[in-house]
């Protein structure tokens, strides 16, 4: 007997290349992402790591595409310059002092503000069912099944605003971009993960100003306790129209 094996078809590969992010003609980071929605990629990340409050205070703004990656270029002035000028000289001092590591460790930690309690209500079965809903802006993940989504979920609307990266926190930091130049009010809604929750997820969440993560995965510890303090609703392992409520559950009804 003469077994018959098909001509096997690979799968298209997701797309992931270096992008520098470039503020005042300085490198603030290189992370390796989907050269997609570059744009809301630069403006998010420069609003949840603290650089600026409202994406209105960054300048010039240009995408400029290389051989080798991509770079996300864009300008502070006034108030928002000297903060960043503050942190990169911090990033400047003597090394092997036996304080140094205590110190970048303490930033690990950064200081967030604790979110209000406000008048988001969310019924059980709207946050349960909200990662189902993102299915629908997920192309990227239908085409290669290797890519992570972040969207933005209000009550009787669903989703508003999916992105797509093959890096979780790409993908809300680009998320945060979207929301900010279609200026939603992120008091109104919730973030929706295709990922688990870990620290720096809770505090993306918390600097978009977003009063609820959920999520179809878990969370680590510490992003519980950094949660726990910000006052930030956690929802993980949200399947099956089941899901488990972590952290401020006073806005699920």
């Amino acid at each position: 007997m003469s077994l018959h094996i098909p001509d096997l078809v690979p799968r298209p590969l997701v797309q992931e290349t270096p992008v520098a992010i470039v503020c005042n003609g300085s490198t603030l980071g290189v992370m390796m992402a989907s050269p997609t929605d570059l744009k809301d990629f630069a403006i998010g990340f420069a609003l949840t790591e603290g650089l600026v409050e409202k994406a209105c205070e960054l300048e010039d703004l240009e995408v400029i595409h290389h051989d080798i990656g991509v770079e996300a270029r864009f300008w502070l002035k006034g108030d928002a310059a000297a903060v960043l000028a503050a942190r990169q000289r911090a990033l400047i001092g003597p090394v092997g002092c036996g304080l140094c590591g205590i110190d970048s460790l303490a930033k690990v930690d950064r200081a967030l503000p604790r979110l209000p309690d406000g008048s988001l209500r969310l019924p059980l079965t709207e946050v349960c069912g909200a990662p189902a809903k993102m299915r629908a802006y997920q192309p990227e993940h239908d085409r290669t099944r290797a890519c992570h989504a972040a969207g933005f979920f209000r009550q009787d609307v669903g989703i508003v605003v999916a992105r797509e990266d093959v890096g979780r926190h790409n993908a809300l930091d680009k998320l945060a971009g979207a929301i900010a130049q279609a200026e939603e009010d992120p008091a109104t809604g919730a973030v929706v993960l295709t990922s688990r929750i870990s620290t720096e997820m809770v505090q993306k969440t918390v600097a978009m100003k977003v009063p609820m993560l959920i999520a179809v995965s878990g969370a680590t510890d510490y992003a519980l306790r950094l949660a726990e303090r910000a006052n930030l609703t956690l929802v993980t392992r949200t399947r099956g129209g089941r899901c488990e409520v972590l952290v401020a559950p006073q806005r699920v009804i």
